[in-house]
């Protein structure tokens, strides 16, 4: 029996527009003040879950919701702080994996509350890094993991910020995502992973890749996260 082929326009196609619905949710949570003093983080996740499934019929995540607040902005993704309220003076962040049909989307932004300058410049440095690293990408078709991974470091060092993840990206594709393996390092933009980012799966589709950028600043006790895709759009 003849194998179907792939159709990778349509698998690009699905992604992006996965993502650009992720787009309007976030822009929904911003325009409601879900984020918002006196509320628990564990309290504005499942107003998360509710305006998802309002908007789009939201009914799958594909990884856990997080929103983190204050200190727990330093928690990279597998922790799982206490919960907390939000303060009036916060940073805070979300990151989503909603399921769009059988398309997933993995999107983080970070939102500030009160006029403290310095959680302001580590909010707008974000999409900057994030920016300067797609374009690394973009620049360097042999790309590596571990490559990628060490310059979106050293973008942070340079701004005058701590990268808060043991990696800064990983594959992305359908629902339900079977090729995306926690311990295999190739699914990673991770140190140790020496394989060229530009490559097909073992299903022979195209590896689609999110890139992540957590900043932290360990003495303030804040940290800020930006996610979204790196090899569509942009």
């Amino acid at each position: 029996m003849a194998v179907a082929p792939i159709d990778e326009r349509a698998r690009a196609r699905g992604l992006a527009d996965a993502q650009e619905r992720a787009v309007e949710l976030f822009a929904e949570i911003s325009r409601r003040g879900l984020i918002r003093p006196g509320v628990l983080e564990s309290a504005v996740s499942a107003e998360v879950r509710d305006l998802g499934a309002e908007m789009f019929g939201v009914s799958r995540h594909w990884h856990k919701r997080v929103v983190r607040s204050g200190p727990n902005t330093l928690q990279p993704y597998r922790e799982n702080p206490p919960d907390r309220a939000i303060e009036a003076d916060d940073i805070a962040f979300v990151d989503l994996g909603p399921v769009f049909g059988e398309w997933e989307a993995d999107f983080g932004r970070t939102f500030v509350l009160g006029g403290d300058p310095v959680k302001h410049r580590l909010r707008d440095d974000l999409p900057r890094i994030f920016d300067a690293g797609r374009r690394y990408f973009t620049a360097h078709p042999d790309v590596t993991g571990r490559e990628l991974y060490a310059h979106m470091t050293g973008l942070a060092g340079a701004a005058g910020w701590e990268f808060g993840g043991a990696h800064c990206g990983h594959l992305v594709g359908e629902f339900p995502h079977e090729f995306i393996d926690g311990e295999r390092i190739e699914s990673y933009i991770a140190p140790g992973n020496d394989t060229v980012m530009r490559r097909t799966d073992k299903a022979g589709r195209r590896c689609h890749w999110i890139l992540e950028v957590h900043l932290v600043d360990r003495a303030r006790r804040i940290g800020g996260f930006h996610e979204e895709l790196l090899t569509l759009g942009g």
